[in-house]
């Protein structure tokens, strides 16, 4: 399955998280998806790192939010594949990072946070 056009995707992405319009990020997400991050399991340690549902998605990075006030990404690369789009952005602390998203059609049902340990 194709992927929405990488490019025109991160722009939107980054620009959403840049704003921190949590709304505008998860417009691009599935009732249903399914997220997996370290940083997860560190703001909500009851989910493992496993975020279930457009509705914990909201919660999980509107918590982790209030806590990172000076959040920012730059995207350094888009990579698609199959259904896939990986982001690779360095984060406000100067980390490289990179978020592997998922689709079915225009909407992310899987995505993960990956960090380099």
């Amino acid at each position: 399955m194709p992927t929405p056009d990488p490019q025109r995707f991160a722009n939107e992405w980054v620009r959403a998280w840049n704003a921190h319009d949590i709304e505008a990020v998860l417009a691009h997400f599935h009732d249903d998806v399914v997220f997996t991050s370290p940083v997860a399991a560190r703001v909500l340690p009851e989910s493992a790192g496993v975020v279930r549902g457009k509705v914990a998605l909201r919660h999980y990075w509107n918590t982790a939010l209030k806590t990172l006030p000076d959040l920012r990404f730059e995207v350094v690369g888009v990579y698609q594949g199959c259904s896939t789009l990986a982001i690779n952005y360095r984060n406000h602390r100067g980390e490289l990072v990179n978020e592997v998203l998922t689709f079915d059609g225009d909407v992310v049902v899987e995505g993960h946070g990956t960090y380099l340990t």
